[in-house]
């Protein structure tokens, strides 16, 4: 984990989510710009495993479970393109709501992982 790229991916998702959840109550149908909020999440995500399969190499360990960590990222990346191929199956407003909820936990998940990098020992 590198901290700035954290942060960077829990702003984007957590903005990401509101947007979506917006869209979604206020009645929107899932579209370009809720389904690209997904995607740059999903991309945020697939840099992630990137910086998590080089980091350790370079000398950046992770302080706690490193099982732990990559079952939170894979199910963090498994999430935003089931979440895109919902709303493209079921197109009504509580897909762009399901959108929304992925991007807000892919957040909390990525601040888990980012906890269990640098704050946990054991």
């Amino acid at each position: 984990m590198v901290e700035w790229f954290t942060v960077v991916q829990v702003a984007v998702a957590v903005i990401a989510g509101l947007f979506c959840i917006a869209l979604g109550l206020g009645g929107k149908l899932p579209n370009d710009w809720t389904i690209g909020a997904t995607a740059v999440v999903f991309a945020l995500l697939l840099g992630q495993v990137v910086v998590s399969l080089i980091a350790p190499l370079v000398g950046n360990v992770a302080t706690g479970s490193v099982l732990e960590f990559w079952t939170y990222l894979i199910s963090a990346v498994l999430l935003p393109p089931l979440a895109v191929f919902w709303a493209l199956i079921e197109r009504n407003r509580w897909s762009n709501v399901i959108l929304g909820v992925v991007c807000l936990s892919a957040a909390v998940m990525v601040w888990r992982m980012n906890e269990i990098w640098f704050v946990q020992i054991g």
